[in-house]
C-alpha cells in the first residue's frame, strides 16, 4: 500500500508518519519510508542522530542511476536523458518491488533499525544554498515521483511518504500515486485550510483522503474538526509523553506508546488496508499518462528535445502481475 502523510507546516505530519512507520515495523510489515519534505526530519523522527541523518544518500543525487535502472529495455525511451519525473513505465521497463534488492535501493535506501523491526529509509535530500535561485524543490522530489511510477506493491506491503508541506504536491501528479492520503490537521482555521485545498484539487482524481486530527485537547477541538471536515475525520490524537520524549531524543521503547495512540495507529492501518480491494490499476496508469503528457507539453519536450508523448505505451497497464523488464 502506498500511503502519503500531508498537512500544513507544523501540523505534526512527520511525527505521525514516523509513528505509523514504527507501528508497521513493530507488527512485522515490510516498509519503505520516504522523506519527500523540503525539511528533512523523518530520519530524526525515526531515531537517527544528526550525523546519521545528514549521511543519508539523497535520491536526487542518484537520479541518473535511477533512470538507467528503470528504463530497462523499454524501446520507447531512447535514453535516460529523455526521462522526466512523470515518465511512465512500459514494456521492457524495470519495476521496483518493496521486498527486493535492486541498484536503486542499494544507492538510495538505508536500513533503519527500530525496536520491533527494520525499515528502508529513502530521502530526497535537503534544499541547499546552492539550489536557491536556480532550482525549485519539485526538481528534488522528481526522483520520488519517478520511483513511485515504477513501483508495484502488494497487500500488507507499505510505502509511506512524508510529503512536502501544504498543497505543493499538486504541482505534479504525485498526489495521485497513493492508495491512501492521510491529511494531518490541527483544530484551527489554518489547520483545516490545507484540507479544503486538498479536497478541492483531488476531487476529480479519486484520491482517498482521510483526516487525522492532531493536538486535539478536548471536546471543543473535536467538535470543531467534525464541523469543518465532516466524515473525512478518521481519528484524533492529543498530547503524548512518548512523543515528547522522542522529540528530546530519548524515546522509550515503542511498546510504551500510550494505548490511545496505539489504537489510532491501528485505525490508520485498517483504513489504508481497506483501500486494497478498491485498487484500479487502469485508472492509476491512466492518471500517470495524463500528467506525463501535461508535463511533456508544458516543459518536458522543450527541455529534452524529444517528443515525450511517444514514451507512452498504449497497451501497458501497471499492476501486480506485470513482470519487470530485463
Amino acid at each position: 500500500m502506498k500511503i502519503a502523510f500531508v498537512g500544513k507546516g507544523g501540523s505534526g505530519k512527520t511525527t505521525l508518519s514516523s509513528l505509523f512507520i514504527r507501528h508497521l515495523a513493530a507488527e512485522g510489515a515490510p516498509v519503505v519510508a520516504v522523506d519527500a519534505d523540503i525539511n528533512q526530519h523523518l530520519g530524526a523522527a525515526l531515531g537517527l542522530d544528526e550525523a546519521e541523518a545528514a549521511a543519508l544518500p539523497a535520491m536526487g543525487e542518484h537520479l541518473r542511476l535511477i533512470k538507467d535502472h528503470l528504463r530497462g529495455s523499454n524501446p520507447r525511451i531512447a535514453s535516460a536523458d529523455t526521462m522526466i519525473k512523470t515518465t511512465p513505465p512500459g514494456e521492457g521497463s524495470r519495476l521496483l518491488r518493496v521486498q527486493e534488492d535492486n541498484p536503486v535501493y542499494d544507492a538510495c535506501a538505508r536500513p533503519v533499525e527500530l525496536d520491533g523491526g527494520t525499515v528502508r529509509l529513502m530521502v530526497t535530500g535537503p534544499f541547499t544554498d546552492a539550489d536557491l535561485g536556480v532550482a525549485c524543490y519539485h526538481s528534488k522530489t522528481g526522483a520520488v515521483e519517478l520511483c513511485l511510477n515504477h513501483l508495484v506493491d502488494g497487500p500488507h506491503e507499505y510505502v509511506v511518504v512524508d510529503m512536502t508541506a501544504g498543497s505543493d504536491s499538486f504541482a505534479s501528479g504525485m498526489f495521485t500515486r497513493f492508495d491512501m492520503t492521510f491529511l494531518v490537521a490541527e483544530p484551527t482555521r489554518k489547520g483545516v485550510s490545507v484540507y479544503r485545498q486538498y479536497k478541492e484539487y483531488a476531487r476529480d482524481f479519486g484520491v482517498a483522503l482521510r483526516v487525522v486530527g492532531n493536538k486535539v485537547q478536548g471536546p471543543d477541538d473535536l467538535d470543531f474538526l467534525r464541523a469543518e471536515v465532516g466524515d473525512d475525520l478518521l481519528v484524533t490524537v492529543g498530547h503524548s509523553d512518548w512523543v515528547r520524549a522522542m522529540e528530546k531524543g530519548r524515546p522509550p521503547r515503542f511498546a510504551a506508546l500510550e494505548e490511545s495512540d496505539r489504537l489510532a495507529l491501528r485505525t490508520l492501518r485498517e483504513a489504508a488496508d481497506a483501500t486494497y480491494e478498491r485498487r484500479d490499476w487502469e485508472r492509476y496508469t491512466r492518471q500517470m499518462v495524463h500528467f506525463h503528457l501535461r508535463n511533456a507539453q508544458s516543459w518536458g519536450n522543450e527541455r529534452t528535445g524529444a517528443d515525450l508523448a511517444a514514451q507512452v505505451d498504449p497497451g501497458f497497464v501497471l499492476g501486480e502481475s506485470v513482470t519487470a523488464g530485463a
